[in-house]
């Protein structure tokens, strides 16, 4: 995999800041560059900015000053629809909380960005597609089953296919193993890990659990509202 400094997100002197009957600021003077077909972790402490961080990279917040570009076209004046248009082609999201659809099956939820994006004209070329991305986080056998009904591990797995639904170039992890037990937290970064490797998708990933984060080729940390370190992890090699 090429990992040339071709970078699919970056802030230039980014600040955000909660304005309200007190002020908030959050982040500071923050220079970052993602680069393509990394495995990246953003690690701090609980109100060090790190979410913050991640939802203005996924476009998901805007910052009060400084820029950001996605694949090189500056977003900041962007309208809602062009964002969410933006945010449909380029990124998937995994969340600690999966926000699965409860009344849809595995299959459709996987189905469900591409069922808003086509105004619900799924096609038979799609539902092959999303079985194809089922059976890679190894679910084949519950494609049928209501995502109430399956395990916590099993939700993530779905979320994660859900994310790679519209062939993203990055996805955004905000605590994906957060409710989830050591071992299933192991088996979900190694679903990362692969998908990395093996098609190049770019990772970032807020994490709180440090074995995770000393796998990424990446580790960038966070303390109050700044960016405190930044390693590269030389001859990471994925646990698979």
């Amino acid at each position: 995999m090429d990992k040339k400094a071709t970078n699919v997100v970056e802030l230039r002197s980014m600040g955000k800041t909660y304005y309200g009957a007190v002020d908030t600021p959050v982040l500071f003077d923050i220079h970052l560059a993602i680069e393509k077909g990394s495995l990246n972790s953003i690690i701090g402490q609980s109100g060090s900015g790190k979410s913050t961080l991640l939802n203005i990279l996924g476009t998901l917040d805007k910052p009060t000053i400084g820029d950001v570009l996605i694949n090189g076209q500056m977003v900041n004046n962007m309208n809602a629809d062009k964002l969410a248009k933006l945010r449909n082609q380029t990124m998937g999201f995994v969340f600690q909380f999966h926000y699965l659809l409860p009344e849809f099956t595995v299959l459709e939820n996987v189905l469900f960005p591409v069922s808003i994006e086509k105004n619900g004209k799924i096609t038979d070329k799609d539902r092959e597609k999303a079985l194809e991305i089922i059976e890679l986080v190894g679910l084949s056998e519950k494609i049928n089953v209501m995502s109430d009904s399956i395990s916590g591990g099993q939700q993530q797995r779905t979320a994660i296919a859900r994310a790679l639904m519209n062939e993203p170039d990055i996805i955004l992890a905000d605590e994906p193993t957060g409710n989830l037990d050591s071992d299933t937290s192991k088996s979900i970064y190694k679903l990362f890990c692969k998908i990395n490797r093996d098609f190049g998708t770019t990772f970032i990933i807020v994490t709180h659990d440090d074995r995770i984060a000393a796998q990424t080729d990446r580790i960038i940390e966070v303390r109050d509202g700044r960016i405190i370190s930044d390693t590269v992890n030389k001859n990471v090699a994925c646990p698979i």
